[in-house]
């Protein structure tokens, strides 16, 4: 696996009092002190905080962009924060989900930052043609894809902390082989599943259904808080009623009401799926099978 730590893009520009704000710490130092005894990690997303803590462990401090309850999609950059990103030791962020993090990024040009959509970007083998990246970034829902993630973090890490390289790698196997007993389980529960049409209603989940051979269709794209159009509504109603789906999934986040009454109408039921892009203090794992049960029991399959 080749590592892919590099110099943020350069690019666009915030607001000048932005830019006070990064000249003024962007020149503070990085090494490790005995006040600060590992580097300092900043992620713009819970999946992401998830990689880092278990790759990182306790030898690293890992912060969040995402307050409790936010919402990525439409999360903006304070000046303060955005001073830390330019005095963090890593960021580890993924293009695509989060235009003001993408700015930051560019803008800060922090001494190192990881930009994991190369993770989803990768060839990897009986992982279906993927999503286009710059339309949906939620590759975590892919659990090999995600294990290529943390590969590149235990690179950038070890880059930035190499007295402890070793146990950088050697968490991130221990990830990696849980993700892979994770996929084994994805691919045993949804065998009998294949070619089964997934309706959702927010399109999340293109990268699990393409890893796992289902036909991903949502209600509205990937953005949970755009309106679906009466047209969209009307296909959805022609597609479950015409494949004889018996289940519409909705996401954690998001209210429920479009999805239910749409069930209510065609007479189908409905549950849950997590993106996992608000969830704080996020088990992956435990996460990930949750979802799992809920696709073996909604989706139509056979046997």
């Amino acid at each position: 696996m080749t590592t892919d730590v590099r110099p943020a893009r350069a690019g666009r520009s915030f607001a000048a009092v932005l830019v006070a704000v990064v000249a003024g710490t962007a020149a503070c130092g990085t090494a490790a002190t005995p006040d600060r005894p590992g580097p300092e990690v900043m992620v713009s997303a819970p999946p992401l905080a998830y990689l880092a803590e278990r790759v990182a462990g306790a030898d690293a401090d890992v912060t969040s962009l995402v307050p409790p309850g936010g919402d990525p999609h439409s999360q903006e950059i304070s000046p303060a924060t955005l001073a830390e990103l330019a005095s963090a030791d890593l960021v580890v962020y993924v293009s695509g989900l989060q235009p003001a993090v993408d700015e930051a990024a560019a803008l800060v040009a922090p001494s190192h930052a990881v930009d994991v959509l190369d993770a989803a970007t990768a060839a990897v083998a009986d992982g279906g043609e993927p999503p286009d990246p710059g339309r949906d970034p939620h590759f975590w829902l892919d659990p090999v894809r995600f294990g290529l993630a943390a590969g590149l973090v235990a690179d950038a890490l070890a880059e930035v902390d190499p007295d402890r390289e070793a146990r950088y790698r050697a968490r991130a196997q221990t990830l990696v082989d849980d993700l892979e007993l994770l996929d084994e389980a994805y691919r045993e529960a949804l065998a009998p599943c294949a070619g089964a049409v997934l309706v959702t209603s927010h399109e999340a989940f293109g990268y699990l259904a393409a890893r796992y051979d289902l036909e991903q269709q949502g209600l509205t794209g990937v953005d949970p808080a755009v309106e679906p159009s009466p047209a969209r509504l009307r296909e959805v109603r022609d597609l479950v009623l015409r494949t004889g789906v018996r289940t519409i999934f909705f996401e954690t986040a998001a209210a429920p009401g479009l999805a239910h009454r749409l069930a209510d109408d065609l007479g189908v039921g409905t549950a849950v799926l997590d993106p996992m892009e608000r969830t704080q203090d996020l088990d992956y794992l435990a996460t990930m099978r949750t979802n799992l049960d809920a696709l073996a029991e909604g989706l139509v399959c056979e046997g």
